[in-house]
């Protein structure tokens, strides 16, 4: 380990000494001093942000390095991932912290546990080896569980966490099984090594179909598709809201990345079994999670399995294996990390008074009480339905586009109808909010952070669907360099 590796991994650095500040800084604050946590915690994904950009990873023409034994990457695609976590990270601990103090929950652990969920997303874009990719994956996990479980007092948040706790724990151990094989048949831990390993031995080893299995079975819980969905709703509807906002978005974009490097760094040349494996799970997921979220009347229920239909889309762009695919599928996990923060973030803006607005009549002429967050919480339905000109039609149409592109229409054909169907939830949600008469008629009140992020949240879900070529030529260049 020299200065200029450790240069390459300053945002990693900068994120695990703040946490252990928070963690440390907690100790000697008193109660009413404890706002101090949260803005060290927002300095810390600002400034994370700001090294990131400062590395020069984004302009066109920067090059990939290496650092520590070659298990570490610094590229274009992970800065972009990393610079939106930070985002999404920011909207996050601002939504939480109004949630946190409504319901007596405000501690420095939330924020020490998310930096640290964090610190493994960020571990895991960057990984190079499989050694890296398992590290930054169980630092996320094991945070993630105590996460769940963060309401004490909440015998639902227990019961979720357990199940979390002991479904990660096989799909970690079938990951890790399906690496123990590819090492076998490859002799190498390290991605690069593999990829030419393979190349030079063929493709037709037993023991690395049975590997790939495995590691497929890993990358499919992690984004929570079907079959290796069953987690979703309970955590979703268990675990506080706060940490349902991590959830849903931040590790997705790990998860991609994890995606990307074992499929495409690692096993390009197995594309030609995995592209059948992800274009099952895509479809499942995509039919599964639509017929599913229609008959839930628990909104975080809903969203839950929403999610995995979104997921679905995701692993739509990943099966082509080819650059516009990546790109397409990299648009789609981003934009739907912003929204499915703003929906959750209506969702604790709602929850007032240590009642949680769990259900979707809880949103019930919103129109009435706050015609401008009904507006948001409008164009955040309409973007993960995918009506134009919201960026979620964007996303749908690229990764539908790099399917079609590979001569799989019906595979398109079929995500199109299931999702013209799934848009009938989404539109129940905006029946609610402005033809229905509100149950609640007091005004919402929001702090001026909160309301900030809010409206922040929904500008960026406007614009970047009214001006998409910008992100969009971001995404792809970075896969075609």
């Amino acid at each position: 380990m020299n200065g200029a590796q450790m240069l390459l991994a300053a945002p990693e650095f900068w994120v695990l000494v703040m946490a252990c500040v928070i963690m440390v800084a907690d100790l000697f604050l008193r109660e009413e001093r404890r706002g101090i946590i949260h803005l060290l915690a927002m300095l810390t994904v600002v400034f994370a942000a700001i090294i990131t950009l400062r590395g020069g990873f984004l302009v066109e023409g920067a090059q990939t390095a290496l650092a520590f034994n070659d298990s570490f990457i610094r590229d274009r695609m992970g800065d972009v991932l990393k610079v939106f976590s930070f985002i999404t990270m920011g909207l996050i601990f601002t939504y939480s912290k109004f949630y946190l103090r409504n319901f007596n929950m405000f501690r420095s652990d939330f924020f020490t546990l998310s930096l640290f969920a964090l610190l493994g997303v960020m571990l895991l874009i960057s990984a190079n080896s499989m050694l890296m990719i398992y590290l930054g994956l169980e630092m996320i996990s094991l945070s993630v569980y105590a996460l769940v479980a963060f309401d004490r007092s909440s015998g639902r948040g227990s019961e979720s966490a357990m199940k979390y706790f002991v479904l990660g724990s096989m799909a970690s151990g079938m990951l890790l099984y399906g690496m123990s094989m590819i090492y076998g048949a490859t002799g190498s831990l390290l991605l690069p090594e593999i990829a030419t390993a393979i190349s030079t031995q063929g493709s037709d080893d037993i023991l690395l179909t049975f590997g790939l299995v495995f590691v497929v079975v890993g990358i499919a819980f992690k984004f929570g598709v079907v079959p290796f969905h069953m987690w979703i709703p309970d955590v979703y509807e268990g675990a506080p809201p706060a940490v349902t906002l991590f959830i849903s978005s931040v590790p997705k974009l790990a998860a991609f990345a994890m995606a990307y490097r074992f499929l495409s760094s690692g096993l390009g040349d197995l594309h030609i079994h995995w592209h059948s494996m992800l274009a099952s799970l895509a479809i499942l997921s995509i039919i599964l999670g639509n017929l599913a979220a229609i008959m839930q009347t628990n909104i975080k229920r809903m969203l839950a399995y929403s999610t995995i239909s979104h997921m679905g889309f995701v692993l739509l762009g990943l099966i082509p294996g080819s650059a516009f695919g990546f790109g397409s599928s990299m648009y789609y996990v981003i934009v739907y990390g912003l929204m499915s923060v703003a929906a959750f973030g209506m969702v604790i803006l709602l929850s007032t008074r240590g009642v949680e607005a769990e259900n979707i009549e809880d949103f019930k002429g919103l129109n009435q009480r706050h015609p401008f967050y009904a507006a948001i919480m409008g164009l955040v339905m309409f973007s993960m339905a995918g009506v134009p000109p919201m960026v979620g039609f964007f996303a749908k149409l690229l990764v539908l586009k790099a399917v079609i592109d590979m001569g799989l229409i019906w595979l398109a054909a079929l995500a199109v109808v299931f999702a013209v169907i799934g848009a009938f939830y989404y539109l129940r949600v905006i029946k609610y909010m402005y033809f229905d008469d509100a149950e609640n008629e007091e005004l919402i009140v929001a702090p001026v952070d909160f309301g900030a992020a809010l409206t922040l949240n929904g500008i960026m879900i406007l614009g970047l669907g009214i001006f998409s070529s910008s992100l969009i030529a971001i995404c792809m260049n970075s896969f075609m360099l």
